[in-house]
């Protein structure tokens, strides 16, 4: 691999669309999204690897990040640093056996400048809406209900689209949109800068849904992005029972709606605080998900956080993510009533972080509960320039996940090849196997997880405090069976039982390991292990819980 170079840059500037530095001497920059920053640095291997320093401007103490990785084919140190905070200015310090270089970058602010806005008038169309003019980055388009009214978009199955996206840096604010023949909200081709937030999305999409019930073109969607789309930001949304539905895995591969799609997306996208959910017999393919998989672009290609969502009812994959997966952040989300929780194949550039997810049912079928897997991992060849290139060499980092059992997944990894994967601190207790087989070099890393099947690791539903909320703090103590005969002497009788149930400490309280960046406010002498650290605000999950919501229009009135 280290001679495709050439390959590489070639491949990368036709694929992902941008030039491989944003200046000719800028060996280090970093891309921003609301609360991360990506890092590239090019420069030869470092014989000591590449550590990383950061810190808001001004500040006096440097944090530390966790360390780069090296990508030898684009001879590029990339990471990330996450949990920053929004339109803020940091000092970034990369050290790697060499003077240190030092730069600076801000995080996206929140607030969206408002050039022009367009009031849509109160009441229900059944017209297709076409946004052909768009705004700028000093000014965007606002297309919302006039103020005090909801704006109802009910095309009634006669239109292929609620509202069609031609134009960038425009904002879709508090709409209704019902009934679309097949996709809510289209965003054509290229299309840069849109942001979808705080609509209701329902009912789209072809009868049926499925290739095995005669639906030729699956992937109807709530919102649909066009090859090359990008730099979108999908946020606080409800997108809820598409028309048809996805078939399960007793009729073959899944297939039919999606609430969100990407389709070979340019990056830089933000999906955040949506809550996607159906029924089991509306139930979705994939919950977000995209395309092509086996490639170097992909959704969401790279630049991108998928956080803070609740994502249920998918008869294949909640989240799916595959293809370059560069500096890819997905945290903090809710998956439930999936087949498999987050789908990684493949992961041809990386690295991708998934982190503090909480990942709860997975079945097979309508009559098969047994369950899928955590993390669908896989590659492929590929033919460029005439050399045989691999889709699987990109890092995997697996931080603090916390999967729920019974019920859960039967599977941590899927069984396809992986490599170039990390894990720590996650609670991955399951039925079946927790790590893949070892399919040879680059080398796989898991260490520091709660692995075991849920009857042999304890009842698991006792590690957590009870909550009628998703929260899942952990338990000072929970129960576990204690194998084998046990002597006991109570009120001065000597007496014996077979496998009782004990109580015991909660192995996953202050038993985790340090990963800079992304467990440094821990409380107690270490971190805990799994999504929730004891002490620490609660993890956000969906729309109702997005920092400063407050109620749309077809909501309110």
């Amino acid at each position: 691999m280290v001679g495709l170079g050439r390959t590489f840059s070639i491949l990368l500037a036709a694929a992902i669309g941008i030039t491989s530095t944003p200046a000719a001497d800028a060996p280090a920059w970093a891309v921003p999204t609301f609360e991360s920053l990506g890092i590239h640095y090019n420069r030869d291997l470092a014989q000591d690897g590449c550590r990383v320093r950061y810190r808001a401007a001004g500040a006096n103490e440097w944090r530390e990040g966790y360390p780069l990785v090296y990508d030898q084919r684009e001879r590029q140190y990339r990471g990330s640093l996450v949990g920053l905070r929004p339109d803020t200015l940091y000092d970034i310090r990369l050290e790697a056996d060499a003077p240190p270089v030092e730069f600076q970058a801000r995080t996206r602010s929140e607030e969206f400048p408002i050039g022009k806005t367009t009031y849509l008038p109160a009441g229900t169309t059944d017209q297709t809406l076409h946004i052909r003019e768009g705004g700028t980055a000093q000014g965007w388009r606002l297309v919302t209900p006039a103020p005090g009214t909801k704006f109802v978009s009910d095309v009634f199955n006669l239109s292929d689209h609620n509202v069609v996206v031609e134009a960038g840096y425009v904002i879709l604010r508090g709409l209704e949109l019902k009934n679309a023949g097949i996709h809510g909200v289209l965003i054509r081709e290229g299309v840069q800068h849109v942001v979808v937030e705080d609509c209701h999305i329902t009912g789209w999409g072809r009868l049926g849904g499925a290739r095995v019930w005669g639906v030729s073109g699956g992937s109807d969607s709530g919102i649909y992005a066009e090859n090359d789309a990008g730099h979108l930001v999908i946020q606080r949304n409800l997108i809820e029972y598409p028309r048809g539905g996805s078939n399960d895995w007793e009729s073959g591969h899944p297939s039919g709606p999606q609430a969100i799609t990407l389709r070979d997306s340019r990056g830089g996208n933000i999906i955040r605080y949506n809550t996607i959910q159906s029924t089991e017999d509306h139930g979705f393919n994939d919950g977000i998900g995209g395309g092509a998989n086996f490639s170097f672009k992909g959704s969401p290609n790279r630049d991108s956080d998928i956080y803070g969502n609740i994502v249920s009812h998918c008869w294949d994959d909640a989240i799916e993510s595959e293809g370059a997966n560069m500096n890819v952040r997905i945290w903090s989300n809710y998956i439930h009533h999936t087949f498999v929780h987050v789908a990684t194949a493949s992961t041809s550039m990386g690295p991708l972080y998934i982190f503090r997810n909480v990942f709860g049912e997975s079945r097979l079928s309508h009559q098969d509960p047994s369950g899928g897997m955590m993390i669908k991992t896989g590659m492929n060849y590929l033919t460029i320039d005439g050399e045989r290139v691999s889709t699987g060499l990109g890092h995997r980092f697996i931080f603090h996940n916390t999967a729920l059992q019974p019920k859960g997944a039967l599977d941590v990894f899927s069984g396809h090849d992986l490599h170039n994967a990390v894990s720590r601190n996650n609670i991955f207790y399951a039925r079946g196997r927790a790590y893949p087989q070892d399919r040879g070099a680059p080398p796989n890393d898991f260490r520091n997880d709660l692995t075991g099947s849920y009857l042999g690791g304890g009842f698991v539903l006792s590690m957590f405090l009870p909550s009628e909320r998703l929260e899942w703090y952990l338990a000072p103590t929970m129960n576990r069976i204690k194998w084998g005969r046990v002597e006991y002497t109570r009120n001065g009788k000597d007496f014996a039982i077979t496998d009782p149930l004990v109580q015991v400490k909660n192995p996953a309280i202050d038993a985790g390991v340090r990963l800079p960046g992304f467990n440094d406010e821990y409380t107690g002498p270490a971190p805990d292990i799994g999504a929730f650290e004891n002490g620490l605000p609660p993890l956000r999950f969906g729309r109702d819980m997005a920092p400063g919501f407050s109620r749309a229009p077809w909501e309110r009135y």
